[in-house]
């Protein structure tokens, strides 16, 4: 029998206020769903130690069969439901689900009555496999629709077009995250977590600052900046197709042939 006071797992900076609204929220669904209670994520930013005195609290509520209930918003707290099998299916990259398979990264499990189903749904949700990866920089062009951008802007900068070079940078900037947190087998974070999660969970063959660095320099259109940027993309790139029988990101990169020196100046 299943104890009615679900026994949550809460964060250790999570303030006594926010507790114990998780654990109303758990004895709620203990009452109306009983054993079909399997979970509960806390996601946004208190579930990532950043939250302010404005911050709502973001909790996934794993069902085995929500029925037909929805997202609940209040100030306080978003309450989301969602069943078992739908946190274990992994939407492909540029459905509408892709954009919330970050929301699930880092986050702590608050209760887990699947033998740890819950965490593993959520850390395939936040990882890039090598197909999905090889589909994300080939077939959806994140990699060629990068070096596009960035071609762009040094020719603008060439040419004196200061205003235009930092347009097609920042243009270039979702295209990039997508490529460095592919190539690092993650999905890219919302832009409000980059920087912490840079610095708490470093992406291999990047320091934190250094990239923070990079990237800031690319919005403010400083050609030094996308060159680095390039060099190191090109050696990532080249490691990744060494893992494979044929290479799929080098010959993205050649066919940009003779134009390629404007980016290896």
């Amino acid at each position: 029998m299943i104890d009615r006071t679900p026994r949550l797992q809460f964060p250790p900076e999570l303030p006594a206020e926010q507790r114990s609204l998780l654990a109303d929220v758990a004895c709620r669904n203990q009452a109306d769903h009983g054993t079909g209670l399997l979970g509960m994520v806390l996601s946004g930013s208190a579930g990532r130690g950043l939250a302010t005195d404005l911050s709502d609290l973001d909790v996934y509520v794993v069902l085995a069969d929500k029925g037909r209930r929805s997202t609940v918003h209040s100030a306080v707290l978003d309450e989301i439901p969602v069943t078992l099998a739908e946190l274990e299916q992994v939407p492909a990259f540029g459905s509408a689900g892709w954009w919330f398979r970050w929301s699930y990264a880092w986050a702590p499990v608050l209760l887990d009555r699947t033998a740890g189903r819950v965490q593993s749904a959520m850390s395939r949700q936040a990882t890039v496999t090598t197909g999905e990866a090889e589909s994300i920089l080939v077939e959806h062009d994140r990699l060629d629709g990068w070096i596009n951008y960035a071609y762009r802007a040094l020719k603008n900068n060439r040419d004196g077009r200061g205003l235009e070079c930092r347009l097609d940078a920042a243009e270039s900037m979702p295209w990039l995250l997508d490529v460095i947190f592919t190539l690092a087998g993650r999905v890219r974070p919302y832009h409000k977590y980059l920087p912490w999660e840079l610095h708490h969970h470093p992406v291999p063959g990047w320091d934190a600052a250094e990239l923070l660095a990079l990237l800031t320099a690319t919005l403010d259109g400083d050609p030094a900046a996308v060159r680095a940027t390039f060099q190191r993309i090109d050696t990532q790139c080249a490691a990744f197709d060494s893992q494979r029988t044929e290479p799929v990101l080098r010959p993205i990169i050649d066919a940009w042939s003779d134009e390629l020196l404007l980016l290896r100046q």
